[in-house]
């Protein structure tokens, strides 16, 4: 499928106390969109949306104030905290609905966005997901690059198709972020879903920059999270490992039980609480792990059953730039182009 219209992008940049770096990155995405618009490589009334997930400093105030010098800067406010996938996901669906082209970018574009024209090039060729990948980690510390290698290729063990050194930032034409939102998962994994779709895509690849200014929003807590976020939406495997490990110990007891009546039998038993205790906190110690894993499943779906809201949007600018144009549903014309 080759793209021969002409698109109407939005950028989508989710926002968690972004003050320091807000307005330096607002700027440099508005570069590259006028660039794009100037050379008609996509409509002048394409957008950049800022979806504030709750920032307690002024970033709202700054995405208010982008909003009054140019009608290019949009933005979401959520009423609350909910999280970078609730972020995305809200750009995503509100954009979606007057947009042919979305693109997903962190605010503080460590990754380059420079290679956005090259991005929406490869949409026109009818290219329908764009990954931008990291060419390497060299900056990252040797704990965050030998983590990040370890859970993708646990990820790939247990067959889940992740794009390895890609983070959110990708281009989506409005079919395949359609078929995203028929995903209802409250805490869903965009990264591991996007690429089970199944459409077209590429990958362009980018040297990541160190963050000019703020801190980062993925400390060490928040990484575990999204690694236990992603394990736990696709795969039942932590269960299955921790019934081969109980049935690991468990003939490990009966081992223990011959050894102990052979012992038995020759009248060398020896006497002692310590052997006892310790098999105890070993039992007690892997029954709780166990409980806790069933635990996270029993809670994941405690958690989607209520069917509760992904997100609340406050105030909403973006919608109302397009008041007089009709929600787009698939108007880009596309044509099969036979290789």
């Amino acid at each position: 499928m080759k793209l021969v219209s002409q698109p109407r992008l939005t950028i989508v940049v989710p926002c968690y106390n972004e003050e320091p770096v807000l307005q330096a990155s607002a700027q440099v995405l508005n570069g590259i969109l006028q660039k794009l618009i100037t050379t008609n490589q996509v409509r002048p009334d394409s957008k950049i949306l800022f979806v504030d997930d709750g920032s307690q400093d002024i970033t709202w105030e700054l995405i208010t104030q982008l909003g009054h010098q140019d009608a290019v800067f949009t933005g979401l406010k959520f009423s609350r905290n909910y999280g970078q996938e609730s972020a995305l996901i809200a750009g995503m669906e509100v954009a979606n609905r007057y947009s042919d082209l979305i693109i997903t970018i962190d605010a503080d574009l460590q990754d380059d966005p420079h290679i956005i024209p090259d991005m929406v090039a490869q949409a026109q060729q009818g290219i329908d997901v764009v990954y931008g990948v990291r060419n390497d980690r060299a900056s990252d510390s040797w704990f965050k690059r030998t983590s990040a290698e370890g859970f993708y290729w646990f990820m790939k063990k247990l067959g889940v198709e992740l794009v390895p050194n890609h983070s959110d930032f990708r281009l989506l034409t409005n079919r395949v972020v359609t078929a995203l939102m028929e995903c209802k998962e409250t805490n869903p994994f965009i990264r591991g879903i996007i690429p089970q779709l199944g459409f077209p895509s590429a990958r362009l690849y980018y040297k990541r920059q160190p963050r000019q200014a703020g801190e980062s929003k993925y400390p060490l807590h928040k990484m575990i999270q999204f690694a236990l976020d992603g394990i736990l939406s696709f795969s039942i495997a932590p269960i299955r490992m921790v019934l081969y490990f109980g049935l690991l110990v468990c003939g490990g007891a009966l081992v223990m039980l011959l050894w102990i009546l052979i012992q038995h039998a020759h009248g060398d038993v020896v006497t002692g609480w310590s052997s006892i205790m310790l098999s105890v906190w070993f039992l007690g110690g892997f029954q709780l792990i166990a409980i806790s894993i069933i635990g996270e499943y029993v809670g994941r779906t405690f958690t989607e059953v209520k069917h509760r809201p992904r997100f609340i949007i406050q105030t909403d600018t973006y919608s109302k730039t397009f008041k007089s144009t009709e929600p787009t549903k698939f108007r880009l014309t596309h044509h099969t182009v036979t290789k």
